[in-house]
């Protein structure tokens, strides 16, 4: 038996008038949702604790952006929206016309297609909400597999053998001038156009979701995040608040979020942490990390294999 702990949390931070975050544990077996959606002045834990079936779980980290509430719009649409595709039970719509079971993955990633078609669709339709936008990093968790998908600049990183591997990549400018070789990892830390992001939810009409493919080991941890979080704590220092709090990882989200305001708290703070045990999990064996890219044109096919690094 697979089993999950799980702890998430989102805060205002100590600039912003309003939270635009908004983060999703769903249990799709037991149709049970837990979403943020907190008034701004609270701030509490979600704590929960799944055995996994084959139907899985998914968690997601979603940052909305756009003007007045229109962030704040785009970011609960994006949770509500994939939750509730993915509790569609009907039988024609997880079976291919082949009679192929769609895996999890699959119905994660038709279910981010769908919320940008609507966010996209309710900006295009509603001056208010014109230009907004989301982003949405997504594990879904399978007895088999945890996948991810990525739309954006929020983050997940997954903490095994006492260290921390980044296993999204985040598809802003500066993330693509660092590949290019243009600048630095440093220099994008302070760089003018840092916050620009080159994919969201709704900014366009079509999207292409990256997904990728890890196999869990006994005591994983995965860390999601917005950017309000990882724009402020580097790696190792995600890595040295939640081992120096493995034993409650509930006061890891705590000191993460303190963390952030601490260091000017400029941005909504949203992170989730998520420990996997049980007898079924292999004993995690050397160093590093590999990732199995899917391939977006077929889901069910896998592309090259990636290793993350430590960081």
């Amino acid at each position: 038996m697979l089993t999950v702990e799980i702890h998430a949390t989102s805060h205002i931070g100590r600039v912003r008038k309003g939270n635009e975050d908004n983060y999703l544990l769903l249990n799709i077996s037991n149709l049970k949702v837990w979403t943020s959606s907190q008034e701004p002045s609270d701030f509490i834990i979600e704590s929960q604790r799944f055995d996994i079936d084959n139907e899985g779980i998914v968690l997601a980290v979603s940052d909305g952006m756009g003007g007045a509430l229109a962030g704040e719009v785009a970011s609960q649409m994006a949770v509500e929206t994939v939750s509730k595709k993915l509790l569609d039970n009907d039988p024609e719509k997880t079976v291919t016309p082949d009679g192929y079971d769609v895996s999890l993955i699959g119905k994660l990633y038709d279910a981010t297609i769908y919320a940008n078609y609507l966010i996209h669709n309710q900006g295009r339709t509603d001056p208010q909400f014109q230009g907004m936008g989301a982003t949405f990093t997504g594990v879904g968790i399978t007895p088999e597999a945890v996948d991810l998908i990525q739309i954006g600049d929020s983050r997940a990183y997954l903490i095994r053998n006492n260290k921390i591997y980044q296993v999204t990549k985040d598809q802003s400018l500066v993330q693509q001038l660092i590949d290019a070789q243009q600048i630095s990892p440093e220099e994008a830390e302070t760089h003018t156009l840092k916050n620009v992001i080159l994919q969201a939810l709704g900014a366009q009409s079509e999207i292409y979701p990256v997904s990728a493919r890890l196999i869990p080991q006994q005591g994983d941890i995965l860390l999601l995040c917005s950017d309000g979080l990882s724009n402020k704590v580097s790696g190792s220092g995600l890595q040295r608040i939640v081992l120096d709090n493995q034993e409650r990882l509930e006061m890891a989200c705590a000191e993460l979020i303190k963390e952030a305001n601490e260091r000017g708290g400029e941005d909504n703070i949203t992170v989730i942490i998520a420990r996997l045990s049980g007898d079924s999990l292999p004993e995690p064996k050397g160093e590093g990390v590999k990732l199995e890219l899917l391939n977006l044109g077929d889901i069910h096919d896998t592309a090259d294999q990636d290793t993350a690094e430590i960081l």
